[in-house]
């Protein structure tokens, strides 16, 4: 018998967009469509403690850490960026967008730098020593997704444009290309190492994309999220395990996967939970995957329910589920 995976304790009110771990330490932050940041102290033993919040004028739409832990930062449909000092407990408005921000992450190669994407069809950096983003990367679309690691960040767009840029000169596309798959893109995540990423769609299916072209041959995609009575499912999240590299596919199935993309295997399957999984996250050393069972908009207002649950799960990950495989290359 396996353990249970431990529920959060008071989770948030609204629809889960963002899971984020800390880097240096054991706390989770997470965003909701209820306009509150939360952040839980993650104990030992896998209980929860609630340890602060703060809140945007409008559904949070993502969250993320400043590289040493100090600092939560997210953004939201009230078209600003707002960060939490951990040491201090205050918060600021420190970045803004024309329109909702959708994704907020800091730079590997430059921790002080904050990149910020958006609805308003922009990347922006900023140093927050200043109130003025740094520099400005024009997009072709409304910024749907986005991830960095190492020197490499990628945008996911409306209209299937992926975006590769090389952070050594961050506002001009080194490339550019529709996704590998046919339908709108949902999520972008990196490979550990920044050699490519991979990216998901509404339609149960994955592109694992090199940036390379010396290692383009070993790109694929795979299918994902359906059913026995072929039903198609989007998929919501995709997370690397961070020592690893192996990573984990969470759909509107209500399923999760590991995956080991060199092998080309799925590591494991886990049981279908009741709802979809929105997002997902390991922390810092991948003993611990959370992962949120939460509606995720996939089939607009008319299916969220009133009494609609919204929960978080931790999983404490075993090495035969997050290994990867030794098989073919």
């Amino acid at each position: 018998m396996e353990p249970q995976d431990i529920e959060l304790t008071s989770p948030p009110t609204d629809g889960i967009s963002g899971l984020s771990f800390c880097p240096v330490a054991d706390y989770l932050a997470v965003s909701s469509w209820d306009g509150q940041i939360r952040i839980y102290e993650v104990q030992p033993s896998g209980n929860t403690v609630p340890k602060t919040s703060y809140a945007h004028d409008g559904p949070a739409l993502c969250v993320g850490w400043s590289k040493d832990g100090s600092k939560v930062v997210s953004g939201g449909g009230d078209k600003t960026v707002r960060m939490t000092d951990m040491n201090t407990g205050q918060t600021t408005q420190v970045a803004e967008h024309a329109e909702p921000v959708k994704a907020v992450k800091f730079l590997d190669n430059n921790p002080s730098i904050m990149a910020t994407g958006s609805w308003d069809k922009t990347i922006k950096y900023w140093d927050l020593r200043s109130p003025q983003p740094v520099s400005t990367a024009q997009l072709p679309e409304r910024l749907y997704s986005m991830d960095t690691k190492n020197n490499l960040l990628v945008a996911a767009t409306a209209d299937r444009h992926i975006l590769l840029y090389d952070l050594n000169n961050p506002t001009t596309v080194f490339k550019q290309a529709p996704s590998p798959l046919k339908w709108q893109t949902r999520v972008v995540s990196c490979f550990i190492d920044g050699k490519g990423c991979a990216i998901g769609s509404i339609e149960g299916r994955v592109g694992i994309q090199y940036v390379q072209e010396a290692d383009a041959s070993r790109s694929f995609s795979f299918k994902c999220h359906r059913d026995e009575q072929k039903n198609v499912f989007a998929v919501n999240d995709i997370s690397f395990h961070p020592i690893h590299g192996t990573f984990s596919t969470a759909g509107a199935d209500g399923t999760f996967s590991f995956w080991d993309k060199d092998s080309k295997q799925r590591i494991k399957t886990f049981p279908k939970k009741n709802g979809t999984i929105s997002s997902t996250a390991f922390s810092r050393n991948g003993a611990i995957f959370a992962y949120a069972v939460s509606y995720d908009w996939t089939k607009g207002y008319k299916f969220a329910a009133p009494n609609e649950q919204h929960k978080i799960y931790l999983h404490a990950t075993r090495e035969d589920e997050v290994k990867p495989r030794v098989g073919k290359r």
